[in-house]
């Protein structure tokens, strides 16, 4: 094979896995794609279905209520108010949403992870003690106390967390870098999976007696 020509099939090749490997959302090819759930009044774009831009009005792209506390009324004492595309039809294709994050004193995010999203979240008030995890095989431990004005990053995919470490109630806010980052609570994903993991299995996985799994399983 001549040089030039195998050139192009390497460039070709390394083009095709890169697009195949990227996690992040795609490039909007127009200016508003906003999303409907029925193709009427719609076009196809991007392999989505779009309200045709001639149609979008503001509130297409608008929330309101995230000066709002969320219930905090739960197991882990926090609450998540998300903003994505399900609640503006306009984020559809930009590759952002946002959320609003509420902590009892002592009460966490628990570890989990975004598979699609980097987030970076700012501290509106209180104290947090935030981290995470890197991959195998180092699993190094990356955390910080963070206040009011201080700004974290947990890369995409990495297993993170928030723990409200002050004694009054705290709150942050935090963009991801997709429309739709999707989020997989650990405990709740390997003790309350549906139908549930053999036992047998997060026995071994886990190094736990057996009755403490099935323990945990009921939990969750």
């Amino acid at each position: 094979m001549k040089k030039g020509v195998s050139f192009l099939v390497t460039v070709a090749l390394v083009a095709l896995v890169s697009s195949l490997a990227s996690a992040s959302d795609p490039s909007p090819l127009q200016d508003t794609c906003v999303a409907i759930d029925e193709p009427k009044d719609a076009v196809f774009v991007n392999g989505k279905f779009c309200k045709d831009p001639k149609l979008t009005v503001a509130e297409d792209f608008f929330f309101s209520g995230l000066d709002k506390p969320g219930n905090t009324s739960n197991a882990v004492a926090s609450n998540v108010t998300t903003v994505n595309v399900e609640q503006i039809k306009g984020l559809n294709t930009l590759g952002i949403s946002m959320v609003r994050i509420d902590y009892e004193p002592y009460g966490q995010n628990p570890p989990h992870t975004h598979p699609r999203a980097t987030e970076i979240l700012t501290v509106l008030g209180g104290t947090l003690y935030v981290g995470f995890v890197t991959s195998n095989p180092e699993n190094r431990l990356i955390s910080k106390v963070l206040n009011k004005g201080d700004v974290f990053v947990f890369p995409i995919g990495l297993i993170h967390f928030q723990f409200n470490v002050g004694k009054t109630k705290a709150v942050a806010i935090a963009a991801l870098s997709s429309q739709n980052p999707g989020v997989i609570t650990i405990a709740n994903a390997v003790f309350g999976s549906d139908p549930p993991i053999n036992p047998d299995v997060l026995t071994r996985a886990f190094q736990l007696d057996k009755k403490v799994v099935s323990y945990l399983q009921s939990r969750f």
